[in-house]
């Protein structure tokens, strides 16, 4: 009797440790992470465990903070005439990639220290965001029709600056003229994706001969689409000014995609980036509709991964 009531007491303690555990690992994770005042966030990019990284584009800066805590500080001081827009993080190389903007250059940093590794410079009209694959780091210019491209050497060896290239867009993509038109980008396999703000479509581009395929999404429109998230053939795709982000499937081929539904929070304030750290999404408001000033708050905003 006296075991039997000893094992019933210990496994009353097991149920309740368990039912508590539940709690407490969600509360681990902050629904919102303030940035520092005044930043001016853009582009947002996860690397391992709980690190994300944060571009500004007052200055070009790069804020590093923990998800789980809720903490971080500036990993990159910021350089008048610099901005940062797209941020990706390079597994492979444990960088930093930036997209300048305006300023027709592509920054690298070394993740851990910080230090500029490398810059390189485009003839563009701005570029926008990045994706890092095995041969080369490939930025959208939401002005001129084409990608700017940074080829990779062996093992992700950095190129000089004079190696860069660029590569025209076409195909199904057309780009309206004074308008934003390729934004966000990702990785799929061999094929590259990217969305087009103005128009609202999705396209596949073979990242050899630059030809894009529109992708069939089924009579939905992704206007004001921004950065783009991939996980799988989940794809989050973050419409700014609309505050939310569309989340569809994508087909095996990647020449159409199912729309699965849209998320969304009460303190999302024109959301422009989105990534998926420590198993959660998190989004990066850019609040374009107020004047940023030195004391202007910013925020990450965690959402849930599915609609």
């Amino acid at each position: 009797m006296k075991r039997l009531v000893r094992l019933l007491f210990g496994l009353g303690i097991a149920i309740a440790m368990t039912t508590a555990a539940h709690p407490a690992s969600a509360a681990s994770f902050p629904q919102t992470i303030p940035l520092p005042n005044g930043w001016a966030p853009e582009g947002i990019t996860a690397a391992h465990g709980t690190t994300v990284y944060v571009g500004s584009l007052n200055d070009g800066a790069i804020w590093k903070g923990n998800v789980r805590t809720g903490t971080g500080s500036v990993l990159v001081p910021g350089v008048s005439g610099r901005t940062a827009v797209g941020v990706e993080y390079d597994a492979r190389g444990d960088r930093i990639w930036v997209a300048g903007g305006p300023t027709g250059t592509v920054r690298v940093y070394d993740a851990r220290t910080g230090a500029l590794l490398e810059t390189y410079q485009f003839g563009a009209g701005f570029l926008n965001d990045l994706v890092v694959t095995r041969d080369a780091v490939y930025v959208t210019d939401s002005m001129i029709q084409q990608l700017a491209v940074v080829p990779l050497g062996r093992g992700g060896a950095l190129p000089e600056p004079d190696d860069v290239t660029t590569l025209p867009l076409s195909g199904d993509i057309t780009y309206v003229p004074g308008e934003f038109n390729a934004n966000g980008i990702v990785m799929s396999g061999r094929a590259l994706i990217l969305v087009q703000t103005v128009t609202g479509q999705l396209f596949r581009v073979d990242p050899r001969s630059g030809v894009a395929y529109d992708i069939d999404l089924g009579g939905q429109t992704v206007t004001f689409g921004d950065g783009l998230e991939l996980r799988g053939r989940t794809l989050y795709v973050v419409r700014n000014q609309l505050d939310l982000v569309a989340v569809f499937r994508l087909g095996g081929r990647l020449d159409d995609a199912r729309f699965l539904g849209s998320l969304t929070a009460p303190n999302l304030d024109v959301p422009t980036g989105a990534a998926v750290a420590a198993g959660r999404l998190w989004v990066v408001n850019a609040r374009f509709n107020t004047p940023v000033t030195p004391t202007t708050p910013y925020w990450i905003t965690q959402l849930p991964r599915r609609p």
